[in-house]
C-alpha cells in the first residue's frame, strides 16, 4: 500500500508555495537573467550565481521574520515556475510588501501568477494576521496591474517619474489590499483546496 500524497501547506488548485532552497538558485539566475522577465521588474542587470548565493545566505537569516520568500511550484509536477513573497513584514503595524514573478515565460498568461497571489494573500491575512498588503507596479507593466486589480488591490497613489528605464522616466504606482477587502472576497481560500 502506497503512502497518501502529502498536501502542501500553502496551496492553490494548480500551484503551491514552498520556501526557497539552495538548489533553486540556478533557476533564479536563469529567470533573472532573461531580458523579457527583467523588463517587467525593477531589476537593471542580470544576476550572477555568486550574487544569488550571497542573497540566499542573507535571506535565510530573515526568512519567517521580516520576510517570506517562497517558490511557486506546479502541484502536478513540483516544477518551480517563479517566486512570490512578502518583504518588509511589519508585525506591529500589520503590513508587508508583496512581490511576485513568474520566471518561466512558458507559464505566462495561464493564471498561475493570479493563483499564487491569492495563496500568498490568504497566508498574509489568514495566518500572519496582517491588516494591509501593498506593492509597487511600474507604469509600463499593465499586465501586472491587471492581475493585481483582479485579486483585489486598489490604486493608492502614483510616484511620478520615479523610475528610469531605457533613458525614460516612468511612474510607479502604489497599490494595496486591506484585510476587510480580502475578507469580502467570495472565493475558496487556499487552505480549503484539496
Amino acid at each position: 500500500m502506497s503512502e497518501p500524497q502529502a498536501r502542501p501547506v500553502l496551496r492553490g488548485a494548480r500551484i503551491f508555495l514552498r520556501p526557497a532552497e539552495r538548489s533553486d538558485i540556478p533557476a533564479f539566475v536563469a529567470w533573472f537573467s532573461d531580458a523579457d522577465v527583467v523588463e517587467t521588474l525593477g531589476s537593471r542587470a542580470p544576476m550572477s550565481l555568486q550574487s544569488e548565493q550571497e542573497w540566499y545566505d542573507h535571506l535565510q537569516a530573515e526568512q519567517g521574520k521580516s520576510r517570506w520568500h517562497l517558490v511557486v511550484c506546479l502541484r502536478a509536477t513540483g516544477e518551480a515556475i517563479g517566486t512570490a513573497g512578502l518583504e518588509s513584514v511589519d508585525h506591529v503595524n500589520g503590513h508587508a510588501e508583496l512581490g511576485i514573478c513568474v520566471g518561466d515565460r512558458a507559464r505566462w498568461d495561464q493564471g498561475y501568477g493570479t493563483e499564487a497571489m491569492e495563496v500568498l494573500l490568504d497566508f498574509a491575512f489568514g495566518e500572519l494576521r496582517l491588516e494591509r498588503v501593498y506593492l509597487y507596479v511600474m507604469s509600463f507593466n499593465p499586465r501586472a496591474r491587471h492581475v493585481y486589480q483582479k485579486v483585489g488591490f486598489q490604486l493608492e497613489g502614483t510616484l511620478r517619474r520615479a523610475f528610469l528605464r531605457h533613458g525614460r522616466f516612468h511612474d510607479i504606482e502604489l497599490m494595496a489590499i486591506l484585510r476587510d477587502e480580502w475578507l469580502a472576497q467570495e472565493r475558496q481560500r487556499s487552505w480549503e483546496q484539496v
